[in-house]
């Protein structure tokens, strides 16, 4: 921002005025003073008196008083809006002062009436803030007109304008600021979360009559035949009324954006709109992945996070001029966010470098909260293990993209200690469950480390219980080798397919070499700890 190039009072000149000058001073100040007060009160018709404003303006400027003329213009817009437009401002959302307590209570709470009062109030203010922005335009058209008169050539209109609009601005945000309710951006959270929630119901009627569509394309020349002409007029029209529908909300939610960041409320929309989309996210997570682990939920929620939360952070950052291409590089230097490749974003060409940015906050969000959910649940996911394979994959992924593998370690080993190493759990399920958890941590870890960690409480426990070697020798030799086999059977079986494996292994499988290797050996490293401890007891 430029500096004003204006300059003090200069008081000096008062000493060479007789009575009559200063006595002229005194009426033209109060003039002006009377002038301003008018233009403020004109309630936005700007033709109250600019005459007698610019004369009064002229003769104070002839004196050097243009800083005093600055100071009480803008000391009295904040007196005018501090007073009038902020106090109704605020007075819109008295209703909503224990909206806190209403959510946490689960009192019902009108979405469309929330919707309504902050659309109205922003609509109010911003309308009393342009009217003023506007007397401040008469007021630097004014200095300059008399700049002209006096050919003060060193003077800036440019400059003026910009040091009187950012003293303009910083006024208007710090009034609002300063007396910001507690409550307001809970207010701001629920009606991002509201309109959000409305787009996501779009979107997801998008996916669905995108599906039936490939249905349709799928059919044979006779199938579709059985189609009107009609009917596919009544399909185009709905899916340009959803078009048209889902372009309007977000319009709607970008002119709400931009009214809140010219008011100075840029960083609480940016962070109500944030906490809105994560919520709906994690909502979604939630939905998709459940107690269900028996098929993959990460593609889902990735698509899912292309489909709706992208594409509205695309299409807001649009409307609001935000969206620049990673391409373009004012200094020059290249944004390392620029190698990501543009491919893969909805409906969107080439991604700016601000939606990539959100992708990659979306997609760590997503990935730590499910993987959050399936550590949660790990111990019935091995229980069901193999069915629960898919789990599996999706908990691997997610440690691999968040490196959190010590959340795992240190949640699963808490979750034996009270669910399975109990009295009431008996040795032979135990050792079962020890089982499901190699062949489930090997997918995980095909190094062996987690099993190490998550075992040593399981192998101590063991140690001691007095029917432990009995279950041992029972499961290592009590199969049936022409039936489904016994956990033993299975143990041997898979070390030996291995093993098999491992021999027939060509180069074009070299890759894969080190898993299986790791594999057997911790296969083997089993069979040592059961030997160890017939051993010992």
């Amino acid at each position: 921002m430029e500096e004003s190039t204006s300059q003090p009072c200069n008081l000096g000149l008062l000493e060479t005025l007789d009575g009559n000058s200063i006595q002229q001073i005194i009426q033209s100040y109060n003039g002006f003073c009377a002038a301003t007060q008018s233009l403020l009160d004109g309630a936005g018709d700007l033709s109250a008196g600019p005459e007698e404003f610019v004369s009064h303006v002229h003769s104070l400027c002839k004196l050097g008083l243009q800083p005093l003329l600055r100071d009480h213009f803008l000391r009295s817009l904040e007196e005018s809006f501090e007073k009038i437009s902020v106090s109704r401002f605020w007075h819109y959302f008295d209703a909503y002062s224990k909206f806190a307590v209403l959510e946490k209570n689960k009192t019902p709470i009108c979405d469309n009436e929330v919707q309504i009062v902050l659309c109205k109030a922003l609509e109010e203010i911003s309308l009393e803030k342009k009217y003023q922005e506007k007397c401040l335009y008469m007021l630097v058209h004014a200095l300059q007109s008399c700049t002209e008169n006096l050919l003060d050539r060193e003077y800036s209109l440019d400059s003026e304008r910009k040091y009187l609009f950012a003293k303009y601005q910083f006024m208007v945000s710090s009034v609002l600021m300063a007396s910001l309710p507690p409550h307001f951006p809970e207010i701001l959270h629920w009606y991002f979360k509201g309109r959000l929630e409305e787009l996501s119901a779009i979107m997801d009627g998008e996916l669905e009559d995108n599906n039936e569509s490939q249905d349709k394309d799928d059919m044979d020349l006779d199938e579709k035949g059985q189609f009107r002409a009609g009917e596919m007029d009544v399909d185009e029209c709905y899916n340009h009324g959803k078009y048209s529908e889902k372009n309007k909300l977000v319009k709607h939610i970008g002119k709400i954006v931009r009214d809140l960041r010219s008011l100075g409320f840029t960083s609480m929309t940016e962070n109500a709109y944030a906490s809105a989309i994560f919520s709906l996210l994690k909502a979604k997570v939630h939905n998709l992945a459940g107690d269900d682990y028996r098929s993959s939920a990460l593609e889902s929620i990735k698509g899912w996070i292309q489909v709706v939360p992208l594409q509205f952070l695309n299409a807001l950052l649009t409307y609001l001029g935000d969206s620049i291409s990673y391409d373009s590089s004012s200094a020059g230097i290249k944004s390392p966010l620029a190698s990501r490749p543009s491919s893969g974003y909805h409906g969107v060409d080439t991604p700016s470098e601000g939606l990539i940015r959100w992708q990659l906050r979306l997609e760590y969000f997503a990935y730590e909260t499910l993987q959050d959910l399936r550590i949660a649940k790990l111990f019935e996911i091995i229980v069901d293990y193999p069915e629960s394979s898919p789990a599996i994959e999706d908990l691997k992924q997610c440690l691999e993209y968040t490196g959190q593998h010590s959340k795992l370690v240190e949640s699963f080993i808490s979750a034996l200690k009270y669910r399975l190493l109990t009295a009431g759990a008996s040795t032979n399920d135990i050792l079962h469950q020890y089982v499901s958890t190699i062949k489930a941590l090997r997918t995980i870890d095909p190094t062996g480390v987690f099993l190490e960690a998550v075992g040593e409480p399981i192998r101590e426990y063991l140690r001691g219980r007095k029917d432990t070697i009995k279950c041992i020798v029972t499961m290592l030799t009590g199969g049936n080798p022409n039936g489904s086999g016994n956990t033993g059977d299975s143990l041997l079986e898979e070390l030996n397919r291995d093993e098999e494996s491992q021999e027939n292994v060509g180069i074009d499988d070299d890759i894969n070499v080190d898993d299986k290797q790791a594999w057997i050996n911790a296969m083997r490293y089993v069979f040592a700890i059961m030997i160890v401890l017939i051993k010992v007891m």
